[in-house]
């Protein structure tokens, strides 16, 4: 089963790019991501768009072997130390909340999630799947990796190839096979 098996069903003829790219759980164990791979996908991520071209984003990364992706995986809350750990590349997206003269960004949260989207269509170009988790420690994480406290620690993310196969616990094994569904789009519209 290939990663299109797993196209959305939806109400326009979207990109495949966009109907193709899924948040699995199953990611083939050993898989390693080159540093070419990884520099695509962090590129991908700083050419987004942001307010005043602030680029608030941030990012800690590491890939399966390296010191950091340990340190990493230990700050995921236990659902994802379940199935994270097996992917090739653990990727903690923050973002800086004031400019250079310490005063507030404004949209820091919408740029970084900007940046975020563009990193996962690129990793789906890229024949590779991206699992977004907002079970982590956030303090933790800040204490592990010392962030200030201008350092805003907003998602994790699993990175590699899709396992059909991977070893899930039961629940989530049902979730990954489950028909993909969202709310009807009328359900999305305010009144204007």
């Amino acid at each position: 089963m290939s990663n299109h098996a797993r196209a959305a069903v939806t109400g326009a003829d979207l990109h495949p790019l966009l109907a193709n790219r899924w948040s699995p759980r199953g990611f083939v164990a050993g898989h390693r991501l080159t540093d070419e791979d990884l520099n695509t996908l962090l590129e991908a991520a700083r050419w987004s768009p942001s307010y005043g071209n602030s680029q608030p984003w941030r990012f800690l990364v590491a890939r399966q072997g390296e010191p950091a992706f340990d340190r990493l995986a230990a700050q995921l809350l236990p659902g994802n130390q379940t199935w994270a750990p097996v992917a090739s590349a653990l990727l903690a997206i923050a973002a800086t909340t004031v400019d250079e003269k310490g005063e507030p960004w404004p949209l820091w949260h919408y740029d970084t999630g900007q940046a975020a989207a563009h990193l996962t269509v690129q990793a789906t170009a890229m024949g590779l799947v991206v699992h977004q988790m907002a079970g982590f420690d956030h303090d933790g994480l800040r204490a592990e990796f010392k962030l200030p406290d201008t350092i805003e620690p907003l998602a994790m993310m699993a990175i590699g190839h899709w396992d059909p196969e991977a070893a899930l616990p039961e629940n989530l094994r049902e979730r990954e096979f489950a028909p993909r569904v969202r709310k009807p789009l009328s359900e999305l519209l305010l009144p204007v």
